[in-house]
């Protein structure tokens, strides 16, 4: 296809094409690379951040349990480096947070029947932070108040039947 002057055309607008298509990958790869230094300069000012961890409770009184819904997860918010809360985010926060019920102040709930019994979270701020290693402060902890309930570890029901067993034997 020949335009006014006798020149291809159709040549010019595939070269035409070819250019724009350049033009546009080396403008995202430079919009990529100035996201990138932008991120790593963010992450050197100090920043806020919520991270959720799940609960392990480890050393309950002894012949108890917990019965029913115990909080699973706690939402930790934290102030520091960008560094350490996406180091935190990324990597530690696959291992749970551990509530050692024997070191923790748990206080029996008011006016309940059951054994049932609650920890204030700001407690456990000292506890928390030896474990996350992270140099971060803890601003705060969501739920603020876990609620939890004991109850007496049941016997094993085999020794049980075979007492009674034996008992019908006996009369």
């Amino acid at each position: 296809m020949k335009g006014k002057d006798g020149i291809r055309t159709g040549n010019l607008m595939k070269k035409g094409v070819k250019v724009v298509n350049r033009d546009v990958a080396v403008f995202a790869f430079f919009l990529f690379l100035s996201f990138i230094f932008w991120y790593l300069n963010s992450l050197g000012k100090e920043v806020e951040a919520g991270i959720k961890y799940q609960v392990k409770y480890t050393n309950l009184p002894k012949e108890r349990t917990i019965i029913g819904e115990k909080p699973s997860e706690l939402n930790i918010f934290l102030k520091g480096s960008g560094y350490s809360i996406l180091k935190l985010k990324v990597i530690d926060k696959k291992a749970p947070v551990i509530i050692d019920i024997s070191k923790v102040n748990y206080k029996r709930a008011p006016g309940s029947k059951a054994l049932t019994y609650f920890i204030v979270t700001s407690g456990l701020t000292k506890s928390l932070t030896v474990q996350m290693r992270s140099g971060c402060e803890i601003t705060s902890i969501k739920p603020d108040t876990l609620f939890f309930t004991f109850d007496r570890i049941a016997e094993n029901s085999s020794a049980v039947t075979v007492t009674k067993a034996d008992n019908k034997k006996n009369r």
